[in-house]
């Protein structure tokens, strides 16, 4: 890397004040300073040689970097409470180590940002600035603003016309107190533009940070920004090419001719070269490191003629990432670039920034004062024009003013505007401060505002389908099927094939993939195309990234291939610690009865079990807390692999302690028997004092520690056994000579005899237990022991023990919590007797045929002590 030092023996004064130097640096055009190139100065042969490392430009260059990422990072974490973007962080950061604070103490200056470094952080700040906005232009998607309509389009316009016009009026009127060191036609130009400009890219994280971005309001706020950044920068390039000062008309026409030429190359050479290169991808493969390596030469390439245009290069840079697709090419190079660039190369541009930013130059207060009111009125106006433009569609008013301010957010697009007018010496350095300090307190004002006016109440949805046990198992189930990535696809579709959708009882699934959002362009990439094709029924082309596009794919062919399922699928970008919530209220909304979630670990290739994220840890314990319906945890070990999926039968087993939750595991398990292929084996597990205890009152465990649900202790008089013995009678008599179905009493004392006795069932023949997460009776004997020694407690004792090494590492467990409300009935299944006849018809014409004689019969617990496990009987 080239270095520029000041000459040893230089007849030049070097200002000694941080701002001084800045402001010289960035004014070469009025200085006959003189900075030799010194290649000896690069590299220090170490302190111990009696030398100042910081007088050469390479430890001085790593320093300094480590200085703005550091700074910018712990500003980061400060407003991270206050949900505030991290453009404002890095602005800040920038405003901190300039000479508005730290460039106040003389030794700052003259060590950590003397003049001779300024020249290579500024050259690299300026690539890292052409390579970001590169990935913004990858970040949008043309055909948004074919699908954004007239409603976005509008308000995309009147966010920009209103306030270049108020804008730029008001600095007419006080063009003698804002404009007197300037080109005045030139600062009303390039203060229009910076006034009307949207940042596209830090809207976009405000509406994901404040869950507004699947919003029909994040949806036209997106639109519209898209458009109004699009605009942005073609007003930017006129400004640019005729506020030249010693430029002619002609020039000037020259250069927006050139600039209109190198657009239309880009869209009709360029981008039918990104298509086919695509296309020579072979299906399954990604793009080759050579190919990345062209494409990101490209970009330099684009700015190198932009700016040899006449044109900033960052304006080469954003319609060079404009035209290349989205999918797949754009997310693999967003993925590939994004860390690097925006972590560690774009905070050097908000420095420069920062370091241009003296608030001391601030001095005149009907200066300030004027421009700040300059600012105010450009901002109302692109209020008031988004409320005229949200009357029209008769959107809410207080949904207006939220896109009105939503509308105001600028970031990195307004400091480019307000930078290159500085070093073409349209702005002054008072005026560039002020307007650098109003835009990041606007900027910061918008979170809390729309906030504070967009408060969609959580309407109470009354529903009573909350759990299995309410609704009749061969009557229509809603399920709502979380997916974290694509191997966790198969596991869930097993597990409907398992649940026999049929048309008499239909299945309705609602496959949502979970996205963690990182605050990555890439994320924001994934929810906007999401949203796009949930609302546009994903019809035509599709936007979605590829991890997603796969998932729904599955999905929507699992629908064409079976009958009595119907597929919606979805998609939610969140952060983990709230991802529950988003998943609570889609399925309130939904009407939903049970959730299903993978379980955090997944099988490795020796049968063990390996954490994938351990996010989705806390988010399953979160969702057992505030789920609004049942869950189930699926522990995936063999369940998706193709030999369980093409099995002719499927082994089931359930593990019967008593509570709600079991109850709920049998409901599960009914549903699962009527399928001809199914076949179930009933443990249910039994005190030794269970004959004299059949009519106490028992207190069944209610909230665990880990758990705040309020558990119904008794409904209408019965108590939690009186109601699993009149639950299990039902699904006796309801089941009677179905051959498929074997049933089994155990007597054990103790954990130790409950373990012993799982442990020798024969479990090369099963597929999958399920189990109630919360067991029995609160301290029970039989499973306080495991209770005890619990890795996973959002498993219980039982499913934690079944997924541990120690047991089978190739029978999936399927975990159950239901879902009760205090002091509401739990309705059983109606009596026999009260069933339509023809209905009972048909229901008796479906079942298994008998294997062996009819009648009900059970094995006496005395008799299973010792036989259970080979002596089950049909029933």
């Amino acid at each position: 890397m080239a270095s520029t030092v000041a000459p040893l023996n230089a007849d030049v004064d070097l200002p000694t004040n941080v701002t001084a130097q800045t402001h010289n640096a960035t004014a070469s055009k009025v200085t006959n300073m003189v900075v030799c190139y010194s290649p000896m100065m690069i590299t220090t042969n170490g302190i111990w040689q009696g030398v100042n490392p910081l007088e050469f430009s390479l430890p001085l260059f790593i320093l300094q970097v480590a200085v703005i990422v550091i700074t910018t990072r712990f500003i980061v974490l400060l407003l991270r409470p206050f949900r505030q973007p991290r453009v404002i962080a890095e602005i800040l950061a920038g405003v901190v180590l300039g000479p508005s604070l730290m460039g106040q103490m003389d030794v700052w200056g003259n060590m950590v940002f003397p003049q001779r470094s300024l020249l290579t952080l500024e050259t690299v700040a300026h690539l890292g600035l052409l390579y970001f906005l590169f990935l913004v232009g990858l970040e949008m998607d043309l055909d948004v603003i074919r699908r954004s309509g007239r409603k976005a389009l509008f308000v995309a316009l009147a966010g920009m016309a209103l306030p270049f016009c108020i804008g730029t009026a008001t600095s007419f009127i006080f063009r003698h107190q804002v404009s007197r060191n300037v080109h005045q036609t030139s600062f009303l130009l390039f203060l229009g533009v910076a006034l009307s400009v949207t940042a596209f890219p830090v809207l976009a994280r405000i509406l994901a940070e404040i869950k507004l971005l699947n919003t029909d309001l994040g949806r036209i706020a997106m639109s519209a920004a898209i458009v109004n950044d699009m605009c942005a920068w073609i007003l930017l390039a006129m400004a640019i090419a005729i506020t030249e000062v010693d430029s002619t008309a002609l020039s000037s026409l020259w250069v927006l001719l050139s600039g209109v030429v190198f657009v239309l190359i880009c869209f009709y050479v360029v981008r039918p070269a990104m298509w086919w290169l695509i296309h020579r991808i072979p299906e399954g493969e990604s793009i080759s490191d050579m190919e990345v390596s062209l494409i990101l030469a490209g970009v330099m390439l684009a700015g190198v003629c932009t700016e040899a245009i006449g044109i900033h290069s960052v304006f080469g840079a954003f319609i060079y990432g404009l035209v290349i697709p989205s999918v797949p090419l754009g997310v693999t190079l967003i993925e590939k670039l994004e860390d690097f660039v925006t972590g560690l190369l774009l905070p050097l541009f908000f420095a420069i920034s920062g370091l241009r930013t003296n608030i001391t130059k601030a001095r005149d207060p009907v200066t300030v004062g004027l421009l700040v009111l300059v600012f105010v009125m450009a901002s109302f106006a692109k209020v008031m024009g988004t409320i005229i433009i949200a009357a029209l569609y008769t959107m809410p008013f207080r949904e207006g003013i939220a896109l009105g301010f939503l509308m105001n957010t600028r970031g990195l697009v307004e400091m480019i505007v307000l930078n290159i007018g500085r070093d073409k010496q349209v702005l002054d350095d008072e005026s560039f401060a002020v307007m650098v300090m109003v835009s990041v307190g606007m900027t910061a004002l918008v979170t809390p505002i729309v906030t504070g006016l967009h408060k969609p109440a959580r309407r109470l949805v009354v529903y009573k389908r909350r759990n299995l046990q309410r609704i009749r198992h061969d009557s229509e189930l809603r399920m709502l099927a979380c997916v974290h990535t694509t191997r966790n696809v198969p596991s869930v579709l097993s597990l409907l094939e398992l649940s026999n959708p049929s048309k008499r009882s239909p299945i309705f699934i609602y496959a949502l993939h979970l996205v963690e959002l990182t605050g990555r362009a890439s994320n924001m990439l994934a929810a906007a195309a999401a949203s796009a094709s949930t609302n546009n029924n994903r019809s035509g082309s599709s936007a979605l990234p590829a991890t997603t596009e796969h998932i729904f794919n599955a999905f929507e062919n699992y629908e064409m291939h079976t009958g009595g399922v119907s597929i919606q699928t979805l998609a939610a970008v969140s952060p983990y610690q709230t991802m529950h919530d988003d998943v609570s209220v889609l399925a309130e909304d939904k009407h939903v009865s049970l959730i299903v979630v993978p379980f955090h670990k997944q099988q490795t290739v020796d049968g063990g079990m390996e954490p994938i994220n351990p996010s989705i840890r806390a988010f399953n314990e979160s969702l057992l807390s505030a789920s609004p319906c049942s869950v189930a945890i699926l522990v995936d070990r063999g369940l998706s692999a193709a030999a369980a999926r093409m099995a002719d039968e499927h082994r089931l087993v359930l593990f019967f302690f008593g509570g709600p939750d079991d109850r709920e595991a049998l409901a599960y398990a009914w549903r699962m028997v009527e399928n001809p292929s199914v076949s179930l084996a009933i443990v249910r597990f039994l005190p030794p004092d269970y004959r004299e205890r059949s009519f106490s009152s028992p207190t069944y465990r209610s909230a665990d520690t880990a758990d705040s649900r309020a558990i119904n202790i008794g409904t209408e008089g019965k108590t939690e056994l009186e109601m699993d013995e009149e639950y299990l009678g039902e699904f006796r008599a309801r089941n009677q000579g179905n051959g498929a179905i074997m049933y089994a009493d155990k007597t054990v004392t103790n954990s130790e005899e409950t373990v012993a006795a799982i442990r020798s069932m024969d479990s090369s023949t099963h597929e999958m237990y399920i189990v109630g997460r919360r067991p029995g009776e609160a301290g029970s004997p039989m499973t306080s022991a495991l209770e005890d020694w619990m890795e996973c407690p959002e498993l219980g004792p039982i499913g934690d023990m079944l997924v541990s090494s120690d047991f089978s590492m190739g029978v999936s467990v399927l975990v159950v919590q239901q879902y009760v409300v205090a002091g509401a009935p739990v309705a059983a299944a109606a009596p026999a007797a009260s069933v339509d006849p023809v209905r009972q018809y048909l229901s008796n014409a479906n079942l298994h045929p008998v294997a062996g004689p009819g009648g009900y019969q059970t094995i006496p617990p005395s008799s299973a002590a010792n036989s259970w496990s080979s002596g089950t009987v049909g029933f």
